[in-house]
C-alpha cells in the first residue's frame, strides 16, 4: 500500500470516528435542551454543577455539530479524493487551531477580567433565580452542601435576592448549625464562597486540561499535514 493510500485510509476511518462522536454528543446535548430533568436524576445533581456558568444542552450541541460537520467533510473529501472538500476540511480545521490559540493568549492575559465578567453573570443568577428557578436552586444547593461553601463568593451574594426578600434569611448553608440563618449569623460563621473553591480545583487540574488540549492541537495540526498532503497528491494523480 503507497504512502497516499495508506493516509487516505486513516483520513476516512480517523474523521468517521470524528463525525459518529459528534453525532452521540448532539444527541445528548438535544435530549439533555429539551429533557434536562431526566438528565439530573440519572446522572445526579453533583454532575450538573457546570450548568452554573454554561448551559450544556447547548454547548453539547454545538460542540457535536461541529465535530459531525468536520468528520463528514474529511471522511467524504478523503474517500471521494474531492480538493474542494478536502481544503474546507483543512481550512475549517485552521480557523479552529487559530481561534484555540487566540482564547488560550486571552485567558492567560485577561484572566482577572474573565472572572470579573463571570463573577458578575453568575452573582445575577444567584440574585434573581435561586429559590424560584427549580434547576438553579437544586444545583447549587448540591454545590454548596458539598463543597461547604456560602453564594458564589461569600453570603452577600444573597443581599437584596429573590430568595432573601422572600424568606427574609440567608440559605442555611450560609451558616453553621442553625435552623436559621440571619445576617449576623451569616457574617459570624464566615463561610467562603463557591468560586474560589472551584477556581482552586480548576487550577489544581491545569496540567491535565493543559496536556488535553496540547494533545488537541497537535491531532488538528497532523489532522491538517494529512488533508494538505492529499490535497497536494492529487494534482498528480
Amino acid at each position: 500500500m503507497s504512502c497516499f493510500s495508506f493516509l487516505k485510509v486513516m483520513m476516512v476511518l480517523f474523521n468517521l470516528a470524528i463525525a459518529l462522536g459528534g453525532a452521540a454528543l448532539l444527541g445528548i446535548g438535544i435530549w439533555v435542551s429539551v429533557d434536562s430533568t431526566s438528565f439530573i436524576n440519572l446522572f445526579g445533581p453533583l454532575s450538573s454543577n457546570v450548568l452554573q456558568f454554561v448551559n450544556v444542552g447547548y454547548l453539547l450541541i454545538a460542540i457535536g455539530a461541529v465535530l459531525f460537520a468536520l468528520g463528514f467533510l474529511g471522511c467524504c473529501g478523503a474517500q471521494r479524493e474531492s480538493k474542494c472538500l478536502l481544503i474546507t476540511f483543512f481550512s475549517i480545521i485552521l480557523i479552529i487551531f487559530i481561534v484555540e490559540v487566540a482564547a488560550a493568549v486571552v485567558a492567560l492575559v485577561y484572566t482577572s477580567v474573565a472572572e470579573t465578567i463571570l463573577q458578575g453573570t453568575v452573582t445575577q443568577t444567584l440574585k434573581n433565580d435561586y429559590g424560584q428557578n427549580n434547576e438553579v436552586t437544586t444545583v447549587w444547593n448540591k454545590t454548596m452542601e458539598e463543597l461547604k461553601c456560602c453564594g458564589l463568593m461569600n453570603y452577600t451574594d444573597f443581599n437584596n435576592s429573590y430568595y432573601y426578600n422572600h424568606y427574609n434569611h440567608y440559605p442555611l448553608f450560609c451558616c453553621k448549625n442553625s435552623t436559621s440563618c440571619t445576617a449576623e449569623m451569616a457574617h459570624t460563621s464566615n463561610i467562603t464562597g463557591c468560586f474560589p473553591q472551584l477556581l482552586s480545583e480548576i487550577r489544581s487540574n491545569a496540567g491535565v486540561v493543559g496536556g488535553v488540549a496540547a494533545g488537541i492541537c497537535v491531532l488538528e495540526i497532523a489532522a491538517m499535514a494529512v488533508a494538505m498532503y492529499l490535497y497536494c497528491r492529487l494534482d498528480e494523480k
